[in-house]
């Protein structure tokens, strides 16, 4: 029978934790410098074969959505399936999908930074630069839309130059606003969070371009007292910036919608529908890259199925707020008493675009419901199927509040039935290749783990430890 050893306290009446009841955040028994070797070697040594395919999928895509970009600005807006009455097709569709996916990774770097939760050391790096990449790939979108690309600056909210205003009272340019925002300070706070580990990587660098590029990005860092009270409070200063904008963003880009008559739109529930499914989509697509670079670059130690656990219970907990927005979309239409909400609602279970409705339903309520049993949160192969199949129902979702909607408005002799083209499908697939392409990249020449906050919730970092005291479980 395994003998336990466990410390007895010295003071009276002091508690000892029993080290059986410890959660490690860094598994395999690695230390601070185990952490350093695992990370830096990802930059540092060459990628895998894996890598190298996934990045020539990626520039075909790209050189895809190149193609689809230039036919649309060279023919113009009528290639798309974009049709009377529905003025809005895939471009805002997936605008609003890229936008929610970027939600992630300022969550989990500001709200669980400030509610002090250390699991998230081990996956917000990768969950940060995501949301970077994806507001990229969204903000494409509104860009090509206005069909006159060049004309694009009339959106933005620049002084009275040739007797042009912008409109400050359309939610479409609140969106300029919010959006751009956004970007801003989560590029600030991914790129803080990045210089000690930009430093570790120009103190190892090798060669001649490498440890001057990594310096310059580094500005300066040596460790010093004064550069960690600089850093912490200005990360302590973005996080508290950053939080708020994660409710905002996904709340005024709901208002595209809210603050239109279009019966199916004009409700007070979208913006905190919006901002859960962000959320829920968001950590579904970080799930998704999490256990592909946790398997491809061998980081088991450092991303953790406790950490996957913890991501599925945030799912699980999203689904049940978006499932309930539903059904509360149904009551809302009904209790309105307005004819033209309760028959859009109805039309969205059994007209012509149910099969997305249904689609929805399945990907969005029906498979997080899986993840109440704790060995189905703790199963890689099904939640990284559960995390692909929610963010195919989180692009029906948006799909369905636009299609559905318009297709079929107050008048019926305007009805139609939306159909993408090949240009549609092509420009999308072209922003994933984008996507991928910059993740990629990011995977290849930065450190996806953050070393100098995963350290700093290892037990060596406690200045209270005593190694010596520690009891061993054999």
């Amino acid at each position: 029978m395994a003998s336990v050893s466990v410390p007895e306290a010295s003071i009276p009446g002091e508690i000892v934790e029993d080290p059986r009841r410890r959660t490690t955040l860094v598994k395999g028994g690695l230390g601070f410098h185990d952490v350093t070797e695992t990370i830096c070697g990802v930059v540092e040594g060459k990628s895998p074969r894996g890598w190298w395919i996934l990045f020539g999928l990626s520039l075909a895509l790209v050189g895809l959505f190149v193609v689809c970009v230039g036919y649309l600005i060279w023919s113009g807006i009528g290639v798309w399936g974009l049709m009377i009455p529905v003025a809005w097709g895939w471009a805002i569709v997936n605008f609003v999908w890229w936008v929610g996916i970027g939600h992630a990774g300022t969550l989990i770097s500001a709200i669980l930074f400030l509610f002090r939760q250390k699991w998230r050391t081990g996956i917000n790096r990768f969950a940060e630069a995501m949301t970077i990449f994806a507001v990229i790939c969204a903000l494409i979108f509104p860009t090509i839309h206005v069909g006159r690309i060049w004309l694009i600056w009339f959106t933005l909210p620049i002084p009275n130059w040739q007797f042009i205003w912008p409109n400050f009272r359309s939610p479409l340019l609140w969106d300029v606003f919010a959006v751009g925002t956004y970007f801003a300070v989560s590029l600030m706070f991914w790129y803080t969070g990045l210089i000690p580990d930009l430093a570790t990587l120009r103190d190892r660098a090798k060669g001649k371009l490498a440890p001057v590029l990594y310096g310059i990005f580094a500005l300066g860092w040596r460790g010093s007292m004064r550069h960690w009270m600089n850093y912490e409070k200005a990360y302590l200063i973005l996080a508290g910036l950053s939080t708020p904008l994660v409710l905002s963003v996904h709340s005024i880009v709901s208002f595209d919608f809210a603050v239109s008559v279009v019966p199916g739109w004009h409700t007070t529930i979208f913006p905190p529908y919006f901002v859960a499914g962000a959320i829920y989509s968001g950590f579904a697509m970080v799930m998704t890259l999490a256990v592909i670079a946790r398997r491809v670059y061998g980081v088991g130690n450092l991303i953790t199925v406790d950490h996957f656990d913890n991501m599925n219970k945030i799912m699980l907990v999203t689904g049940m707020m978006v499932g309930y927005a539903y059904g509360m979309e149904f009551f809302v239409s009904w209790y309105s008493g307005s004819p033209y909400e309760g028959f859009i609602f109805r039309a969205r279970a059994t007209g012509p675009y149910a099969w997305a409705y249904w689609t929805m339903i399945t990907c969005n309520v029906l498979v997080p419901q899986i993840f109440w049993l704790r060995s189905m949160r703790r199963s890689i192969p099904v939640m990284f199927v559960a995390s692909i199949l929610i963010n195919v129902g989180m692009w029906f979702e948006r799909f369905v509040i636009v299609a559905s909607s318009l297709a079929q408005d107050y008048l019926p002799a305007n009805w139609g039935y939306y159909r993408p083209t090949w240009v549609d499908v092509g420009t999308f697939l072209g922003t994933l290749g984008i996507f991928f392409t910059f993740f990629l990249l990011f995977l290849r020449f930065l450190p996806m783990v953050a070393m100098a906050e995963v350290k700093g919730v290892m037990p060596e970092a406690d200045p209270h430890r005593e190694p010596a005291r520690e009891g061993r479980v054999s």
